[in-house]
């Protein structure tokens, strides 16, 4: 340990800290913690017993990893050959017990977790996956690579994304769902493999939307969803008869940019 430990941290006497790391002030690091090189801990951080920080991380101020963390370590990814990329992790994150977090694949690649995050115990972050801001992942729910979601998004235990789907803002995943398109925003889905089962009102309003959104979204949830219309037309017809708000534009841009299709209610 050097000049970038700042004096009001306490660091256990096995804890093992790179001299390149830099520890930001009130940092505590715990029984066998490892600190690797090239990482950056904001101040007020707690790092649990055994957890371990890799090389090219770079973590916010007053998040807490409980025993056990591994993060931004190599990506699970065969196309991996050791190059430099990285992780970034935002202020007052919650990692419970045994969270992994990969860092990037590809020259220069991140992983980006955003604040005031909750990954509940033995949930997993793939390579270059986007995690927007108050985001909560359940108990060993798993993100593969290249995943986005976007704010507010809550994913359900034992739940699984794949590779390069969308969550959407606000959208709830349930428990044990095989996710493999993308997740409109304000949506409920659920099952395997999962399907829509409705617009996520109660957690719109918990989050302090306007009523008469809401109301917007309803009636764009009927027109996506119980028109029959495809998605294209869906588009076209939300645009010509919806009145304008933040909630339905983002809805909008987020259809408008879909690429895997979009999770449907389920048939018959």
């Amino acid at each position: 340990m050097c000049s970038v430990v700042m004096p009001t941290c306490d660091i256990h006497k096995t804890a093992i800290v790179h001299p390149d790391a830099k520890i930001g002030k009130n940092v505590s690091i715990g029984p066998y913690a490892v600190i690797d090189e090239e990482t950056v801990i904001g101040d007020g951080c707690v790092i649990g017993a055994h957890s371990v920080i890799h090389r090219y991380t770079t973590i916010g101020k007053n998040c807490r990893f409980y025993p056990g963390c591994s993060i931004g370590g190599d990506p699970q990814d065969l196309k991996f050959v050791g190059e430099k990329s990285y992780t970034f992790i935002g202020d007052n994150g919650t990692f419970r017990e045994c969270c992994t977090v990969n860092r990037g694949c590809g020259d220069g690649a991140e992983t980006r977790i955003g604040n005031n995050i909750l990954m509940m115990a033995y949930t997993h972050v793939a390579h270059n996956c986007t995690v927007g801001n108050n985001v909560i992942m359940s108990n060993v729910a798993t993100l593969a690579g290249h995943v986005i979601v976007e704010d507010r998004a809550v994913i359900g235990g034992l739940s699984a994304v794949h590779q390069f789907c969308k969550i959407g803002r606000n959208a709830m995943i349930g428990g044990m769902a095989r996710v493999t398109q993308d997740v409109p925003p304000f949506m409920i889905v659920a099952g395997d493999p999962a399907v829509v089962s409705g617009l996520n009102s109660v957690g719109l309003a918990r989050a302090g939307m306007l009523a008469e959104d809401r109301s917007e979204l309803k009636k764009a949830f009927r027109i996506l969803y119980r028109s029959g219309l495809p998605l294209q037309e869906a588009i076209s017809s939300m645009e010509a008869e919806l009145n304008s708000c933040e909630p339905v534009e983002h809805l909008l841009r987020f259809l408008r940019n879909v690429e895997r299709g979009i999770i449907r209610t389920r048939r018959g």
